[in-house]
């Protein structure tokens, strides 16, 4: 079993340590006594674990012929033998996107079912995809100009 590290985009980033960085600072900033901050600093954290679980928590795996995937509470599995197109170099806005990053892959399979990933080295990944379904059809941005955003 392989696994990938999800490439973290710098916006997410950027996002993630705001919705840090205000309420943390608020907390400082409060000139109530330590043990009067401590509700709020309870009510902040509870949910912070949720929100930068994903950042944390998000990779693939290809184990023999499945692709799996996990972002945080976002998990599933792919047969590779179903994947038909990557597209590459896209990002996806909507649907089922356990990424970090804009400028990823998505992987369509089935009829119409498809997938938002974007692992760090997607050169590797599509490779190993490759290995195990050749008939897999991979898809430059370039050559979808002129096409919608997916």
């Amino acid at each position: 079993m392989k696994t990938y590290k999800a490439k973290k985009g710098g916006l997410i980033t950027c996002i993630l340590l705001g919705i840090l960085a205000v309420p943390l600072l608020t907390y400082l900033l409060d000139p109530r006594p330590f043990n009067e901050r401590l509700n709020f600093l309870m009510i902040f954290l509870m949910p912070s674990t949720i929100i930068f679980w994903p950042y944390f928590d998000t990779y693939y795996q290809i184990d023999n012929q499945i692709l799996k995937y996990k972002s945080g509470y976002i998990k599933g599995a792919i047969e590779i033998g179903s994947i038909t197109n990557i597209l590459k170099g896209k990002t996806r806005w909507v649907g089922i996107k356990p990424a970090l990053a804009t400028g990823g892959l998505i992987v369509k399979y089935n009829r119409y079912d498809d997938v938002y990933l974007a692992p760090e080295d997607s050169e590797t990944f599509i490779k190993d995809l490759l290995s195990v379904n050749p008939s897999i059809q991979v898809i430059p941005s370039e050559a979808m100009s002129g096409t919608e955003n997916a």
